[in-house]
Formats: structure tokens, sequence, C-alpha cells
């Protein structure tokens, strides 16, 4: 993409309603505008992140073996009367009539209504174990909604829900979502770390949630600082492994890590003292296990082996879409701007021409950003008549991992400049180098 042709409206200056980083960067950076409180129309920029978080958990989810479906925004009130919820969610659920004076709702979640698909659909024992998921725009009516994304009133999620004729099967489902969502959020470039929640209106004995550590989170953590030294990594998973899916959430899950709600101080005591850090997160996802719940309430039944009807055992699990933008942004960021992992970033590189005119330095950068295009990755090329300081203050805000820098000097002895976003350390090679660079340190971020 040039830029020169890109609908990018930065900002100098930072609006007064943004309190943090994250809301400050994203609105300075054109990639949200707010239309009213708590929800934001998705700018080019903005969008192309969110796009590229939904591909990860996508790709992570089919490794998994879930299937993806799509279930509507807008829910009619009466199944939620089955369940019980109607009246119990709260004032957060924003609850509307058609014309025609029906009860209806705007989803802030979709357990009842999966739970009346496998209802319809799902007879026999044989059909299970069965685990769905979509991704999908959801709405509560926050009182207070504040932090740009962060605690939006509408906001993009991942609710995926399992359905097993066991306990001991649902919780291997439990464990097995747990390690996706370990992977997933590494291929972020994101630490999140798993810790024992509260279920709230979800309801349930088993849950965890997985924060990011970040000095604005809304939760204070409580953790034993070996937990940050545990990589998911390029290990091999056979999702199908009971016993390995059991090893991975036993060896992310006994070290202490609890937020403010659930900390256990006289637990928290027996981690050596060197180890204990208190800090802030923010949660980016939550796995439920709720037994019953629903196919009780709801009459979500198989036949099992001897003939009798069997109700299904059930989890869910969420993963904040919208909410990781402004996530990864928190904890990868600097004074000057966004610092993009390279597995999320809107553009693999920027390209910036200090000479906009010279047939050289005009050259040379058409030939780096076709044959970057050609290899398959998106260089944005800033192509505009500005000053170079300029140029540079822009690709440090909208956060590209990687610059190739391309000027007169540097042409007239055959080399361009390749600078690191993170560490700002700038090396000069051939453009060819530089090339063949980028696809090396792309390669393990694309495909999944």
């Amino acid at each position: 993409m040039r830029l020169s042709r890109y609908f990018l409206p930065v900002l100098k200056e930072t609006p007064s309603e943004a309190q943090i980083v994250s809301h400050r960067l994203m609105l300075r950076a054109g990639m949200i505008k707010q239309a009213s409180a708590g929800i934001y129309s998705w700018l080019p920029l903005g969008f192309k992140v969110l796009r590229k978080i939904e591909d990860i958990v996508h790709q992570e989810q089919a490794k998994a073996g879930h299937m993806p479906m799509l279930m509507p925004t807008i829910q009619s009130a009466e199944l939620w009367r089955e369940s019980g919820r109607y009246d119990d969610y709260g004032e957060e659920m924003l609850r509307i009539k058609d014309r025609h004076g029906r009860d209806m709702l705007f989803t802030p979640t979709a357990e009842e209504l999966i739970t009346d698909i496998f209802r319809a659909h799902v007879g026999s024992y044989k059909d299970l174990p069965l685990t769905l998921y979509q991704i999908q725009w959801k709405f509560r009516d926050e009182v207070r909604p504040r932090f740009g994304v962060m605690r939006g009133r509408e906001f993009y999620m991942k609710d995926g829900y399992n359905f097993d004729l066991t306990k001991e099967d649902a919780l291997h489902a439990y464990n097995r979502h747990l390690v996706s969502y370990l992977r997933t959020y590494e291929r972020m470039g994101l630490q999140a770390i798993p810790m024992r929640a509260d279920s709230g209106p979800i309801g349930g004995d088993d849950t965890h949630e997985f924060l990011v550590l970040a000095e604005t989170g809304e939760s204070e953590v409580f953790y034993d600082s070996a937990v940050t030294d545990l990589s998911f990594g390029d290990r091999a998973i056979d999702y199908d492994d009971v016993a390995q899916c059991a090893g991975v959430l036993e060896e992310f899950t006994t070290k202490y890590a609890r937020t403010d709600e659930t900390h256990d101080a006289a637990l928290f005591e027996q981690v050596p003292e060197e180890r204990r850090r208190v800090a802030r997160g923010i949660e980016v996802g939550q796995i439920f296990y709720f037994g019953t719940k629903y196919s009780d309430a709801l009459g979500a039944t198989v036949q099992g082996s001897d003939g009798k009807p069997v109700p299904v055992h059930m989890g869910s699990h969420g993963i904040g879409v919208s909410r990781l933008v402004g996530a990864i942004i928190e904890a990868s960021h600097d004074e000057n701007g966004i610092i993009w992992p390279e597995g999320v970033t809107p553009f693999h590189a920027g390209i910036v021409n200090l000479k906009q005119g010279d047939a050289e330095a005009d050259g040379a950068c058409e030939a780096l950003y076709s044959a970057l295009t050609a290899l398959g990755l998106e260089p944005l090329y800033d192509d505009r008549n500005e000053r170079a300081g300029g140029k540079f203050a822009t690709m440090d805000l909208i956060g590209l991992p990687w610059r190739i820098t391309v000027g007169p000097r540097g042409l007239k002895n055959g080399v361009v400049e390749l600078t690191s976003r993170r560490t700002g350390v700038s090396e000069e090679m051939p453009p060819e180098q530089a090339i063949e660079r980028l696809v090396e340190i792309y390669a393990p971020h694309r495909g999944g």
C-alpha cells in the first residue's frame, strides 16, 4: 500500500477523552473513531489489525478441532427466560422490543442460543464430542464505558461452546482450550497468564481467565515470577491426547497467579520472597466448565448407549478479539507510539523515501515495494512529499516492526537502512539483503 493513497487520519494532538495509552495511540494512529459512548468505527489500519488477530484465533481453533459458525447479534428473550437468566443478567443486557412488541436482546453471550441449536440437531451420544465457536459482535451496556476498546459497550469476541457426554470428557475440552489459548496469545507476541477466576453470570465451578501484564490493567495481579518464564513455544501438541493437554495445564497453572478477586495472602506467602510479584493485568480471555447447567435448563440431552436420555456437559470459552488490539498496545509501546509484534502488524515493513522525486531513490523504493509484495509481504510505502522527520514520526506512531529507509546518500554506496522499531537498531545493507532479512523474519508468522 502507498501511503499517499491510504486512509490514515493520524492526529498530532491527543484527544482529551483518552485516558490510557492504547486509547490515545489508537486515536492518534487513525485506527478508530468514536461513534458514541463505548462504540467505535474501525478505520482501515485498526481493521487490518483486528483481522490479523481474528485470523490467528481461527487458525488455532481449527488446529484444536473446533468448528466455526455464526449466530445472530439479536436474540429472542424467550430462550433466556427458559434458562432463567433474562431477569438475572442485570442492566448490562440491552433489552429491546421489535415492532410487534416481542422482547428481544442484543447478544452479550450465546450459551442459550447455542444450546437451542444443539438440542434441535444432536440426538445421540455418537455425535459427541462437539465444539462450535463464532467470532461475532457482542454488546454489554456498561454503566461507564471507558478506555477505548478496552471497556467499550460493543466488542468483537470469539465465543466457543463444547458439548460432551461426561464430566471427564468436558474437562479434557477445558484443558484443550487452555492449551489452544496459550498458543494463540503467544502467536500475537503476548504472554498471557492463566489464573483461577470467578465465573460471574456465566456460572460453573471451573474457570480460568487469561491476563496480560500491563501498567494500566484493571485487575491487581499477584504471581510467582517463575510463571513468566514459561513458554508454549513451538512444541507439538496432539489436542486429542488427554494426558498431554492436562500436563500443559498443570505446567501453566501450578505456579501461584491470582487476581485481587481470588488472591490468598497465606498461599502467596509460601512463594519464595524473591519471586513474589504484584502488578496490574488486562483480561483477554476466559474459559468455563459449567456442567449441565444449561442442558438441564433447556433440555439438551442425547440418547446414551443404554438408550436413556443423558444431559450433556458443557463449557464456554471466550477471547476478546477487539480488546486484544488495545491489550497488545498496552503491553507493547514507547513514548513515540505503538510497537506491533510481527504476528499482528498491519503492514510487515514501512518503506521511507527520504527524497521523493529523486529518480534513483524513487526507483529503489519502487523496486523494494514490488519485490516485497511479490514475496507475499505487505509493505507500506511512504511516498508522500513530506519532510523526513514527519515520515519517521508517522512510522513510529503506527508501530510497524521494521522500516527500510532509502536515500540518495545510501544508494551511492549501494545500501539502504533496515531499522527495528522495538530496539531502534539500524543496519545498512544492500536492498536485496534487506528483502531476504524480512522474508526470514516473517517466515514463522505466516500461514499459522
